[in-house]
């Protein structure tokens, strides 16, 4: 049965060069979740996928479309997927990539979660929890994936299996309180850089299983650069929890008290 939220959802998925994967996975999404959006953020795709998105948009209410001029990473695209949904008061805004590799009947219980858990800020589709796998992944992949997120918590503190996971449901009230225009990540650290924050803010983080599945169509944006800025930048956040350590506690007990 579809899943209906109790929430106004919308969930932003960056694109380009997804024109093949564009009517399955959206369709996927509408037919597991009945009231959920869709916002399209494309980044002048040469393929098309942005006027695709478009013809797609005008035969369905639910679907929405941002177009960018330039390319310019993962993170700068969700940023403007953020900005939008808040501006249009959403309830929830969930994160998926459009390649295939989140599948859309996993959306429901990430949705689910945030409907029934009013304590909860953040659910993670994970990886890396009881329940959770990876189909016809590289084994380089899932390596420097397992890496990543292992060297994150080390580094961050954050209490979270899957830190470079990408399918998420985030709590519009705690988006607010991330200082989204600081943000500066633009691979997929920016995931990681995401969950400290909401960690930081003293938001409460849930992971639950999901089934992870390697592209069929397309090609794969990962490349050297994205996983150097990601150990850049973790170095860089970690040394910063080091030096200023009591800082970081005050600001999370501060921001948790605040809620109460």
């Amino acid at each position: 049965m579809p899943y209906t939220s109790t929430h106004r959802v919308i969930v932003i998925m960056p694109t380009y060069n997804e024109r093949e994967n564009l009517q399955p996975t959206i369709g996927g999404i509408m037919n597991n979740c009945t009231n959920v959006e869709v916002l399209v953020v494309d980044d002048s795709s040469p393929d098309g996928t942005g006027k695709l998105a478009e013809q797609m948009a005008a035969k369905n209410p639910r679907l929405h479309v941002i177009h960018r001029k330039t390319k310019n990473g993962l993170g700068p695209a969700y940023l403007a997927g953020f900005q939008w949904a808040l501006l249009h008061q959403y309830d929830v805004v969930c994160e998926m990539d459009m390649d295939g590799s989140h599948r859309p009947q996993d959306l429901p219980q990430l949705i689910r979660t945030i409907d029934q858990r009013p304590d909860v800020d953040l659910v993670i589709g994970s990886r890396r929890v009881r329940g959770g796998s990876t189909e016809n992944w590289p084994v380089y992949r899932d390596l420097i994936s397992r890496c990543g997120s292992w060297y994150s918590r080390l580094c961050l503190g954050v209490p979270v299996h899957d830190m470079t996971a990408g399918f998420r449901a985030y709590r519009a009230s705690i988006m607010q309180r991330l200082h989204l225009d600081t943000v500066r990540a633009n691979g997929y650290v920016f995931q990681v850089d995401m969950t400290r924050r909401v960690h930081q803010a003293g938001g409460t983080i849930v992971e639950v299983p999901i089934v992870f599945v390697e592209r069929t169509r397309g090609k794969s944006k990962m490349s050297k650069a994205i996983v150097v800025e990601a150990m850049c930048a973790v170095t860089h956040w970690g040394l910063q929890r080091l030096f200023h350590a009591g800082d970081y506690k005050r600001a999370r007990k501060t921001s948790a008290a605040q809620r109460k």
